[in-house]
Parts: structure tokens; C-alpha cells; sequence
């Protein structure tokens, strides 16, 4: 799943592209919205909050767009079309008088008043990347449960918005912090500082580095690391598959020497899911394997 910093660069992107422009054409292709015209229509903004994000358009109307595992936008220049290849995966295709957009398996793609928004995001938390961020409120948001395991409180968007799993392990190992710490023996200020400022780190350098190591496998400490030495101690790194006991599958890696605590009992031999992450060129979101439809945490 597409994670704050992700959502929030291919909305700069995309904003760079279509601002200011005049839909020419739009073409739903989403039983909800079959019949809906953005025609005549100005593209005024493309903002992200957390992993949501609010394209507007001149009229009060405003498309809703949530990337969950699979979403994707990818623009061409003008008179170009997408590969044919595609065309199965096409949700959405905005013609404007310049380039043309295409939302790619996109499952949360719904068209509200702009008056509205808030009956999509209200339930968020302090957006980690937004203008009005407010530190004291995630902290007292991620406090509420004190027994809630620490990984569990920051992928919840209730708490605070824009963690994804990526940034959830890493900011947990740095922290020297077992990802089940329940969250009343944790510093949560200083992990919400932490992650805030690696997550800001992001915009404005390509990938999610957090060892600060830009090499092909050296980009993260544990993440994606599975019975890999940990970089620090040479302690294999463990894996679990699920961060809780809920139905919410996530999963988790952490250094059993470097991060002290609990630990599932779950006995769970350590595999190496394929994952893909990252935002290219062209293409602004991902394309990993959708875990939908399950309970547990806010998106």
C-alpha cells in the first residue's frame, strides 16, 4: 500500500501536470459513476491527506481516490494514449486540452460535493505531511489505548495519517523498540518526530531510504529483510505475518537484539514476500498484492 509520502508526491506530480487545465473529456468506467461528466470542468487542485487524496474540480465537485494496494495514476502527454494492455485496469481517464490522466485499478474512486470531504477523511488523524500538522494531538491520540501494541497504534489513520507499514517497522526499529511495545512504555513523542521527519525527508528525494544507503537492498534496515543479518548487530531479522490477533494482516520484521520486548508467540517460519513498492516516473502509486475487505485498522 502506497504510503503518506507516496500519495503525497504523485499528487504534487499530477498537480504540476493538471492544474489549471479544462477537462476536455472524462470517461468512468466504474458501474457508480458511468454516466458522470467532467467535461467543461477545471482541474483546480490535487492534495493528499494521508493516504487519501482530493482531486477538485471548478463546480464544488471533488473526486475521492484511495490507493489501497493496487491504485495507481499514470499520465500521458498530449495525443498519446495508453497501451492497449492497460486497458482492463483503466478506472478513470480524464482528457484535458493537455495531457491526459488515468487512474489505474484505483478501488476507492467516488465523486462528492466538495462540501463533503469530510465524510471521506474526517475520521483521520494529524496528517504527518499536512499544512496543519499538530503533534500534540497525535500523541494523544496514539496515548488513548495504552496497552495497544505500538506498531498496531501508528497504522492506524485514525491516530495520525500517512504511516504505512514501511515507515511503521523502520521508525520502530530506530527507536530501539519492539513493534508490539505496548504504547504506554514508549517515547511517543520522539517516534512521532522520528517518522515525521523521515517521511518529510522523502518528498524530496527519490525512493523511502531510511539507512540513508540510496544502494539497490541497502535502503532499509529491517523492512523486507526477513532472517537477513540486521545491519547493526548480525542478528537475523525476524518476521512476523500479522501484527495482531485481529483478522488485519500486516507484515511486520523487527531485530530481536536491537528492538527488546514483546513478541508474538506465533510461530511463523520467516518468508520474504515479494513486495514493490515506490513511485516511478509515470506511474504514481503501486501495484502490489491488494489485501482488502479485512478488518482492524483505519486506512
Amino acid at each position: 500500500m502506497p504510503e503518506g509520502d507516496s500519495v503525497y508526491k504523485a499528487a504534487r506530480r499530477l498537480r504540476e501536470q493538471l492544474v489549471g487545465r479544462p477537462v476536455v473529456r472524462s470517461d468512468f468506467r466504474v458501474p457508480q459513476h458511468a454516466t458522470a461528466d467532467l467535461s467543461g470542468r477545471t482541474v483546480t487542485a490535487f492534495d493528499s491527506v494521508g493516504k487519501h487524496m482530493l482531486t477538485r474540480f471548478t463546480g464544488g465537485l471533488t473526486l475521492h481516490t484511495h490507493f489501497e494496494m493496487d491504485g495507481a495514476w499514470q499520465v500521458v502527454g498530449p495525443g498519446k494514449q495508453l497501451p492497449r494492455t492497460f486497458d482492463e485496469e483503466v478506472r478513470l481517464v480524464l482528457v484535458t486540452d493537455g495531457p491526459t490522466a488515468y487512474a489505474l485499478r484505483m478501488p476507492v474512486l467516488e465523486l462528492i460535493e466538495t462540501a463533503r470531504e469530510h465524510e471521506v477523511i474526517g475520521h483521520l488523524g494529524p496528517d504527518l505531511l499536512g499544512p496543519s500538522w499538530d503533534e500534540d494531538e497525535a500523541v494523544r491520540r496514539l496515548s488513548a489505548d495504552p496497552a495497544r501494541p505500538l506498531v498496531e497504534a501508528l497504522l492506524d489513520q485514525r491516530n495520525l495519517a500517512g504511516i504505512g507499514n514501511l515507515w511503521a517497522v523502520e521508525t520502530c526499529f530506530l527507536r530501539g523498540a519492539s513493534p508490539w511495545t505496548p504504547v504506554v512504555d514508549v517515547d511517543l513523542r520522539a517516534v512521532v518526530r522520528l517518522a515525521k521527519r523521515m517521511m518529510t525527508h522523502s518528498l524530496d528525494h527519490p525512493g523511502q531510504v531510511t539507512t540513508g544507503d540510496t544502494r539497490r537492498g541497502h535502503t532499509h534496515w529491517v523492512y523486507g529483510r526477513a532472517e537477513r543479518p540486521c545491519r547493526r548487530c548480525g542478528t537475523p531479522i525476524g518476521f512476523r505475518d500479522s501484527v495482531t490477533s485481529s483478522n488485519w494482516q500486516r507484515q511486520t520484521w523487527w531485530c530481536p537484539s536491537c528492538q527488546p520486548g514483546p513478541v508474538p508467540s506465533l510461530a511463523d517460519r520467516p518468508t520474504r514476500p515479494g513486495q514493490r513498492r515506490g513511485v516511478n516516473e509515470e506511474s504514481f502509486g503501486s501495484r502490489t498484492r491488494r489485501l482488502s475487505g479485512r478488518p482492524g485498522l483505519a486506512r
